[in-house]
């Protein structure tokens, strides 16, 4: 369903799977909602320092960036398959996957 090489990731929302992906569109979301860099938000998740905003805002633009129509309040109360720790890994794989030549990982 998802093509890796294309920077997308599959998330189950509600038993569901969804196709979430990182644009350049979603990540200046990103940045506008956090309101810092993508850069930043990437120094976070390598040293362990995220939160769940983080990990939310991210989600959300990825799932929107992927065809998702969904709200925000929509993200907040689905159960995301795993839970949260596969939340935060999902959206670490999001931010790889957008800064890694195919082919080179």
């Amino acid at each position: 369903m998802a093509n890796p090489m294309a920077g997308e990731v599959v998330v189950r929302l509600d038993g569901r799977k969804r196709v979430a992906r990182l644009t350049l569109g979603a990540l200046a979301e990103v940045e506008a909602e956090l309101g810092g860099s993508v850069l930043d938000l990437v120094r976070r998740f390598e040293s362990g320092a995220f939160s769940a905003r983080d990990i939310l805002v991210l989600l959300f633009a990825a799932l929107k960036a992927g065809g998702w129509k969904g709200s925000e309040e929509d993200l907040r109360q689905a159960e995301i398959g795993g839970g949260p720790l596969e939340a935060a890994r999902i959206a670490a794989v999001l931010l790889v996957r957008a800064f890694t030549v195919p082919g080179q990982e």
